[in-house]
């Protein structure tokens, strides 16, 4: 198979992001309409981690590479897509692998706590973020980042500046179960339990 066989379909999302607005239903919808063969090519203003594990778990490698300051273009191949050609050489999806856990990752957990029952027994660990004041999409990036972390069964609690009705989309995708807590300000309180 020949690089002919694949499309290159690109998307930039740095002005929805300079306009505040959350690219990732806009990044979802592009991934459903990728052959298996096309190579997704992503144009943002940072490394999307959390992008990368979902679209690991839909089949996809990825490769990224810091263009400059503001620009890193992240490019995406499914694993069915066995040779790509790239400036002469091909890569296996797998080539395209590359460590997931960039440094100064910001899904650090703001606290970590112990939910005790009846009988004083530690359960699941609880991780706590408070995601308000950050703009779209680090929110949902970190909490992202943060569930990744988690094992099955564990709970995270995230405190949102509003409803993220994005990442609720995703938390189904996932398997995970949440409850909403609307507050008084504006604000969501969400408890989600990995699946």
């Amino acid at each position: 198979m020949s690089s002919t066989d694949n499309r290159i379909i690109e998307l930039d999302v740095r002005p929805h992001l300079s306009k505040k607005l959350d690219p990732f239903q806009l990044i979802m919808n592009t991934v459903k309409g990728l052959d298996p063969m096309d190579v997704f090519v992503l144009h943002a203003p940072f490394k999307p981690t959390p992008l990368l594990g979902i679209l690991k778990m839909r089949g996809y490698s990825h490769s990224s590479e810091r263009v400059n300051a503001e620009h890193w273009r992240t490019t995406f191949v499914h694993r069915k897509n066995k040779t790509w050609s790239k400036e002469g050489t091909f890569h296996t999806a797998k080539d395209l692998n590359q460590e997931e856990t960039p440094t100064g990752c910001t899904g650090e957990p703001d606290s970590s706590e112990f939910i005790y029952s009846s009988d004083e027994t530690p359960l699941s660990p609880t991780i706590t973020l408070d995601n308000r004041g950050l703009e779209p999409p680090q929110p949902m990036m970190r909490t992202l980042a943060a569930l990744k972390r988690c094992e099955p069964g564990q709970m995270l609690l995230i405190h949102n500046d509003r409803v993220p009705v994005f990442l609720m989309e995703e938390l189904i995708n996932l398997g995970c179960s949440y409850t909403v807590e609307d507050q008084a300000d504006g604000t969501a309180k969400l408890r989600i339990v990995k699946g």
